[in-house]
């Protein structure tokens, strides 16, 4: 129980671990934690779009950037001259827990990408970002939408590249405002 705790600790710190890549956009922020649980519903949402195994798919997002608890997040230009030891951190970090066989499978399984789950989990990473560059352009960002053609390309799945669409055509503010304007008065 003793490493489960710890286990629980650790996963705590991808609160307090931002992601990277803003430093180089200019605007917006956020934790690893926070991308993680979009990504997850965003992965959840495709696999019943796609009749994946939606649990399989959602596992693989919430475990997909763990060893960053002990390596932080690199970006793209970060990993140019850095090179992880994501398997190694993954590994230490399950070291006793009950559960490490699964947790090390998912690993092999998101970075392999022959799954239909494992291609939905990377295109559900890059939705989370392009939901995010999609914000950052509609607050005036410029740099986001040169960013999105570069995460689109990065989709490997038919919905996934239809979603991405969508979310490019979607006012970030749609959801609350539009057809909501009896929540002003």
């Amino acid at each position: 129980m003793k490493q489960i705790a710890d286990f629980f600790f650790e996963l705590g710190m991808l609160k307090k671990t931002p992601r990277t890549g803003f430093q180089f956009l200019g605007t917006g922020a956020e934790s690893v934690a926070e991308h993680i649980f979009r990504t997850a519903m965003i992965g959840y949402t495709l696999a019943r779009l796609a009749n994946a195994d939606a649990c399989r798919v959602v596992m693989l997002c919430l475990c997909h950037d763990l060893a960053e608890t002990r390596t932080g997040d690199h970006n793209y230009v970060n990993k140019r001259y850095v090179s992880a030891k994501e398997q190694d951190a993954v590994a230490d970090l399950t070291a006793g827990l009950p559960f490490r066989d699964d947790i090390l499978d998912l690993m092999g399984e998101y970075k392999g990408k022959e799954s239909l789950e494992a291609r939905l989990a990377h295109d559900a990473d890059q939705l989370d970002l392009i939901c995010e560059l999609r914000e950052q352009l509609t607050l005036g960002n410029r740099y986001a939408a040169l960013w999105m053609e570069h995460a689109k390309k990065r989709l490997v799945t038919e919905v996934g590249a239809r979603l991405a669409g969508e979310i490019e055509e979607t006012d970030p503010s749609a959801w609350w405002y539009e057809g909501n304007d009896s929540w002003w008065s």
